[in-house]
């Protein structure tokens, strides 16, 4: 067997509503993972660059001024600039790349305004490499909102009811051989507990004998 850090890099991308845990539970893995001593890289969409801000922009602001085929080639130019300059750099260096969104939230979201899921799909195929797996946490819908409210944070562009009612509905039809729904109920220790587990399993990495108290020894890029 390789060692470690000599093995080919993988991609595990978080998906799923705003409130469901992604960015929690994607700060965990990567911690939980770096201290087995995995390469890992910890990242987000839409990132930190020219394109992600103006997508930042647009949630505040109102997504108007923008036809959905406009906005989807901002996220597009945005995921781009990301594979380009993140992801696959660090799968080229055999690291674990742990992406909080990757492009099943511009199918679903995108999506929800009207355009086709699988064109969005097809789009990526020409540059996105497609992740080892990807983890779609679930929460029931007043759960989800109670979170949000108790974060005390602003319902932006993309959260909207009536279109959010839309974008669960496509979350809910999607399928890949390497997608996995893990229920985001119960305590945060108890939702990672599932997740590694899974990630143990599907991608073969070595296994704890119990859950670690979790640590800061993995890269971060929010660029």
């Amino acid at each position: 067997m390789a060692p470690l850090a000599r093995r080919r890099g993988r991609l595990i991308a978080f998906e799923g509503l705003d409130g469901v845990g992604k960015t929690t539970q994607a700060r965990l893995l990567a911690e939980n993972l770096a201290r087995l001593g995995l390469p890992v890289v910890l990242t987000r969409e839409p990132t930190a660059g020219v394109f992600g801000q103006a997508i930042r922009r647009l949630s505040q602001q109102g997504r108007r001024a923008l036809t959905p085929a406009e906005e989807l080639a901002l996220f597009l130019a945005d995921r781009r600039e990301h594979v380009a300059q993140v992801i696959r750099p660090a799968l080229a260096a055999g690291q674990i790349v742990i992406t909080d969104r990757y492009y099943f939230s511009s199918m679903a979201y995108q999506g929800a305004l009207g355009l086709d899921p699988g064109d969005i799909e097809a789009q990526h195929a020409t540059f996105a490499p497609p992740p080892d797996l990807v983890i779609l946490l679930e929460l029931p819908a007043a759960e989800r909102l109670t979170r949000l409210h108790q974060r005390d944070q602003k319902i932006d562009a993309f959260e909207e009811q009536d279109y959010l009612a839309k974008v669960a509905v496509i979350f809910d039809r999607l399928q890949a051989p390497n997608l996995i729904r893990v229920d985001g109920c119960g305590t945060v220790a108890a939702v990672q507990a599932r997740i590694l587990t899974q990630v143990q399993q599907r991608l073969q990495l070595p296994q704890y004998p119990k859950m670690p108290a979790a640590s800061r020894h993995y890269q971060e890029n929010n660029s």
